[in-house]
């Protein structure tokens, strides 16, 4: 029971296994529930689902080839990634589960899954900030002038 317990925890700590995976799940099944076995669904949400997965997983491993470490900071990177996406955003990966979020919300209509969106954003928010004290700590000068000229969600705006 001890070990069940674990693997969930350590499935719910895994921050692209909730965005990913746990949060679709429980939103199609809430949203299942609450209108009668239907989902509602807008085609025009899917290109924000696979566009915000697909820039996290592609952001991850440019990353990790490029600048080392872990997907998270858990594993700190050897160089600081400033080329590629990384020029115009300091947070690309966390920005692509953001992204999918909106299309979670979007696709299937859900008032959860929005919740689920505006919960994440002071999370994600709140997250890099740790993260930004720790890189500045490992690359000092360096990483404060990278902080100087890339933004740090949205490209030339925030």
């Amino acid at each position: 029971m001890d070990s069940l317990k674990g693997s969930i925890l350590e499935f719910l700590e895994s921050t692209p296994k909730r965005s990913f995976v746990l949060y679709p799940i429980v939103v199609i099944v809430f949203e299942l529930l609450i209108h009668d076995g239907h989902l509602n669904f807008v085609i025009w949400g899917v290109p924000l689902l696979i566009w915000g997965y697909g820039q996290y997983r592609l952001m991850r491993g440019y990353r990790g080839r490029l600048g080392g470490g872990g997907p998270g900071l858990q594993a700190q990177p050897d160089h600081i990634v400033d080329t590629g996406p990384y020029a115009y955003t300091r947070n690309p990966m966390y920005l692509g589960h953001l992204i999918f979020m909106t299309g979670l919300a979007i696709t299937f209509q859900s008032w959860l899954a929005l919740i689920i969106l505006l919960v994440n954003i002071p999370w994600f928010h709140k997250r890099v900030l740790g993260d930004e004290v720790k890189l500045e700590k490992r690359f000092g000068a360096e990483y404060v002038a990278y902080k100087a000229r890339v933004k740090r969600w949205i490209p030339y705006v925030v």
